[in-house]
């Protein structure tokens, strides 16, 4: 497979004249001596030949655009985004994520002694800036009322997402 594909190869270079002039020689002694050469050069000569010869290029009708644009019309094109995006569903999630950040602060802010005196501070980290990476979070999150509120704000969370994708799923079955 490989000689008849190099065969191919060095007859198409020699009928289309990219060969060398001593290739060209030596190729046209084997087409001359050995009948496998001569045959498949007369056959990719044919072949050239049809190509061309017989071979004319088909151009688009005159209308050719105009119904490839009539075609395309068909089709239902997708509004502007802000036609699509339900306004509800992104406020929802904002007062969702701001209510989750102001639960949180409220909740920290519940955990200070306010009532301490000017020395004593009963924050869960120094004030010093180097050991600002020293802050314990346990004694905000460890709490049985954190984790349920946690919980809670999950659940809602994936009850809004539902309540979303379900009514994506019911627009685009109406549209089909």
């Amino acid at each position: 497979m490989n000689t008849q594909q190099s065969i191919e190869e060095r007859l198409w270079d020699y009928i289309d004249g990219h060969a060398l002039p001593e290739e060209k020689s030596a190729i046209e002694q084997l087409i001359e001596s050995n009948i496998e050469w001569r045959n498949k050069y007369h056959e990719l000569l044919d072949v050239h030949q049809l190509m061309s010869n017989s071979l004319e290029l088909d151009e688009p009708s005159m209308r050719f655009t105009q119904n490839v644009m009539e075609d395309i019309a068909k089709y239902h094109i997708a509004p502007a985004a802000q036609s699509y995006i339900n306004k509800r569903i992104i406020r929802g999630i904002f007062a969702f994520f701001l209510l989750t950040i102001a639960g949180f602060l409220i909740y920290g802010l519940g955990q200070v002694n306010w009532s301490s005196g000017g020395g004593n501070t009963t924050l869960p980290f120094n004030v010093n800036p180097s050991d600002i990476n020293k802050v314990d979070f346990s004694k905000f999150f460890n709490n049985t009322y954190t984790s349920i509120f946690v919980m809670i704000n999950a659940v809602l969370g994936l009850v809004l997402l539902d309540m979303y994708l379900g009514k994506k799923k019911k627009q685009l079955q109406e549209k089909h």
